[in-house]
């Protein structure tokens, strides 16, 4: 692995293989699918860009996010983290962070002041990067239906 410092660029559509592939990685799921429709609306949703880390012309990580735009009575002040994925080989070195304050940047210039994410209560590796950064636990509750058979 290199020593170099990662360059955080904006995704463009080049990227969803690889993006593909971390995925894959990260969960032992592929989801081409998924990822093609998940690109697809990104620049629709948001004035945000999604962005990517890369390492020597590799991409080892990526992020999306998107800015509130009044729906469901959210302001226009939220952002959220939707993803963000980093290739296992390259995990806790930093690059998620990275990822993270660049986006948190792009928020920032668009009146972004407070940002949510959804994190399983119990993936702790997940949990535990979100503290680093300063993340607190929200005044919002996550509801949940299971719909009957």
């Amino acid at each position: 692995m290199s020593t170099q410092e990662p360059i955080i660029r904006i995704m463009k559509e080049g990227d969803l293989d690889r993006i593909i592939e971390i995925d894959n990685k990260v969960l032992g799921e592929r989801r081409p699918d998924y990822w093609e429709r998940k690109f697809e609306m990104a620049g629709k949703k948001s004035p945000l860009p999604s962005l990517v880390a890369e390492t020597e012309g590799k991409i080892v990580g990526f992020i999306f996010g998107e800015a509130s735009g009044w729906e469901y009575g959210v302001p226009e002040n939220i952002g959220w983290i939707d993803t963000i994925g980093v290739d296992p080989t390259y995990q806790k070195k930093g690059i998620g962070g990275l990822l993270m304050k660049e986006l948190l940047s792009y928020m920032k210039k668009v009146g972004v002041d407070t940002v949510y994410t959804l994190v399983n209560w119990r993936d702790w590796e997940l949990l535990r990067f979100f503290d680093a950064i300063g993340f607190k636990r929200g005044d919002m509750i996550n509801l949940e239906y299971q719909i009957p058979d």
